[in-house]
């Protein structure tokens, strides 16, 4: 008669679910529960020796990124989802950290269904479109915290979102937002945007000049500034946005220039990820062939480490 029935079918389930002595109970819990709670596997400790690891250059990630996701996961009934903002020039590792992030959080990261990503160029191409783009993204997001609370939602190139689309998102970013069947209020947002980056880069500039450690900047040094840059820039998906002015945003992260001898950790990091030898000439070769700001004192990398794999390849 079909799968069973009754306690029969219990039993069989529980035979399933392993016969080692103890049981194993996460298992035999995801037999019964729902699919993304079993696929969240949060390991902040994890989190926070691969980037003191392999981040390259950004001590104010490590410290804002591994604290906030740390105290958010701890609190088991939060008032509203974990909002974070990464904000820097290219190759400075944004999208380097938020795929760790979530390599983190989901046995299968990236690939895991309840991790969503967003491009604007993919996703919303079309300006006259931004109406139905609303009506789609909304629906969307909704429909995902609907199916898993625990959901992940990455906004990318933020600078290169129509400015009011990312609006439509206010409700689920807040307390008071009801999704039924589901605590949405677990669910991570990350949005990622080269905006701000020019007033991030000129403040770590002047402080070069006034011959100040970069390590001494703090996030309060900076914060103030990049908010104001991309809520005032009409080509920013965050121009005028409800999300900044509202104060929806948790955690803005600032990730600053990368100086030539953090240049140089990503080549040897990338020559060991290639299996190739870890060869003082190429390295140099590597870091000298890339742009720097400004261009006499060559002070930062223009391009952080973005080509740098690319490069190697081309040097070894």
């Amino acid at each position: 008669m079909g799968g069973g029935s009754g306690p029969l079918r219990f039993l069989l389930l529980l035979g399933a679910a392993g016969s080692a002595t103890p049981w194993d109970l996460r298992s035999l819990r995801c037999s019964f529960s729902a699919a993304c709670e079993c696929d969240f596997r949060p390991d902040v400790r994890g989190l926070e020796c691969d980037l003191a690891l392999n981040l390259v250059g950004q001590h104010l990630v490590r410290q804002l990124v591994v604290k906030g996701v740390r105290e958010f996961l701890q609190n088991h009934d939060p008032v509203k989802p974990l909002v974070m903002s990464f904000h820097g020039w290219t190759g400075t590792g944004k999208t380097f950290v938020s795929s760790m992030l979530v390599r983190y959080l989901f046995r299968d990261g990236l690939r895991s269904p309840y991790v969503h990503q967003f491009s604007p160029i993919v996703h919303f191409p079309h300006p006259e479109q931004i109406k139905q783009y609303k009506e789609n993204l909304k629906s969307w997001i909704q429909g995902n915290l609907t199916n898993c609370g625990r959901s992940v939602f990455l906004f990318d190139e933020m600078d290169k979102m129509h400015p009011g689309l990312i609006d439509v998102i206010i409700p689920f970013l807040g307390p008071s937002w009801v999704v039924y069947g589901t605590n949405y209020r677990k669910a991570i947002f990350i949005f990622i945007s080269n905006g701000g980056g020019e007033q991030i880069n000129q403040m770590t500039l002047d402080l070069w000049y006034a011959r100040k450690d970069r390590e001494e900047i703090s996030l309060q040094d900076l914060e103030s500034a990049v908010s104001e840059a991309v809520f005032e820039n009409p080509n920013n998906g965050f121009w005028k946005s409800g999300i900044i002015e509202e104060h929806l945003i948790d955690l803005l992260v600032p990730f600053l220039p990368l100086k030539q001898h953090h240049v140089k950790q990503c080549v040897v990091n990338e020559l060991i990820q290639q299996g190739l030898t870890v060869r003082q000439d190429i390295i140099q070769a590597v870091a000298d062939s890339i742009p720097y700001f400004p261009e006499e004192e060559r002070a930062f990398s223009s391009t952080g480490c973005k080509t740098v794999a690319s490069r190697v390849t081309f040097f070894s």
